[in-house]
C-alpha cells in the first residue's frame, strides 16, 4: 500500500480556491436542513455486505476499468434502498475511466492535480490510472477512491450540493468549511461502504489500517512540495481528520456516523 500522490478534489468543488483569505470563525455556524439534518442519516446500516472484489495486477487501463465497473455496481446495490427509504430519487453516477488529464467531465477539463472527480452537473465520476495508482497488487486505494467519489453523488442527489453557499467575494472562510465537511463526509461515506463489505474482499485489517494512519484518499499536498496556502487542508482538512473520518464511516457502516455538519470545528479543519 502506499499514500496517495495527489489530494482529491471533487470536480464540482475543485474550482474553489481562496489561498491566503480564509479565517476561522468564533463559533460554529448553522447549516441548512438538508446539510445537518438529512433523512439519509436516519436509513440505518448499508444492507449489502458482499461485493466480489476483482483482481488487480498490472494496473492498466482496461484492468482498472473492468475493477471499477465492478465495484461501482456493488456501490450501486448498496446506496440505491438507503436513498430511495430516504424519499430521495436514485440515480446510477456514470463513470469515465481517462489515463491523461485534459479530458472533458462536464465541469469543465480534468485537472492535472486530481486522482478523481465528480461532477455533479452530470452526476459523473471520471477517473484518471496515472502510472503509479496502482504500486502493488491488490492496492485498496482504487475502491476507497470510487467510493470517495460516490460519496459525492449521495450528497448530489440528496440535495446537499444545491445546499452549498455560494462564493460572493467575501465569504471564502464560510465557503472553505462547507467544502471541507462536504469532503470529509465523502471520505466517511467511502468507510461506510468499505466497512460493510470488508469481511468479503478477503483482505488483511492492515491495509484500511493504512489508509486511515495516513490520511485516507488526500492528504496535503504541501507534503509534495505543492505550496498553496495549504490547500489540501483548507479544502479536504487534515491527514488525521480525513483518516478519523475515513475510520468513523467504516465503524458505523451507516450515513448516520457522518454527519460532518454537527461536529464541532476540531474535527473539520
Amino acid at each position: 500500500m502506499r499514500i496517495p500522490r495527489l489530494a482529491l478534489m471533487a470536480g464540482a468543488l475543485a474550482t474553489v480556491l481562496f489561498a491566503g483569505t480564509a479565517h476561522a470563525a468564533t463559533s460554529a455556524p448553522a447549516y441548512k436542513p438538508v446539510l445537518a439534518k438529512s433523512p439519509i442519516y436516519k436509513t440505518g446500516k448499508l444492507g449489502l455486505g458482499t461485493c466480489e472484489e476483482p483482481k488487480v495486477q498490472s494496473g492498466s487501463l482496461d484492468e482498472v476499468r473492468s475493477y471499477l465497473d465492478v465495484v461501482l455496481d456493488c456501490l450501486n446495490a448498496a446506496w440505491e434502498p438507503k436513498v430511495k427509504k430516504a424519499g430521495f430519487a436514485f440515480a446510477k453516477p456514470a463513470l469515465q475511466v481517462i489515463d491523461k488529464p485534459g479530458a472533458a467531465t462536464g465541469c469543465g477539463k480534468y485537472p492535472a492535480d486530481a486522482q478523481a472527480i465528480y461532477c455533479s452537473l452530470n452526476k459523473k465520476i471520471t477517473f484518471l490510472v496515472s502510472p503509479n495508482v496502482v504500486e502493488e497488487p491488490g492496492d485498496l486505494i482504487l475502491m476507497a477512491v470510487l467510493a470517495h467519489e460516490y460519496g459525492h453523488h449521495i450528497q448530489q442527489l440528496t440535495g446537499m450540493f444545491k445546499a452549498r453557499t455560494t462564493y460572493n467575494g467575501k465569504n471564502a472562510a464560510r465557503v472553505l468549511d462547507e467544502t471541507r465537511r462536504l469532503e470529509l463526509q465523502a471520505e466517511c461515506l467511502s468507510g461506510v461502504f468499505m466497512g460493510n463489505v470488508w469481511h468479503s474482499l478477503n483482505r488483511r485489517q492492515g491495509e484500511f489500517d493504512y489508509l486511515v494512519k495516513h490520511g485516507g484518499t488526500g492528504f496535503d499536498l504541501s507534503v509534495i512540495g505543492v505550496k498553496v496556502e495549504n490547500w489540501g487542508e483548507k479544502t479536504h482538512g487534515s491527514a488525521a481528520n480525513i483518516g478519523r473520518w475515513l475510520k468513523r464511516g467504516f465503524d458505523t457502516e451507516s450515513a448516520g456516523g457522518c454527519n460532518t455538519w454537527k461536529a464541532p470545528k476540531s474535527q473539520v479543519s
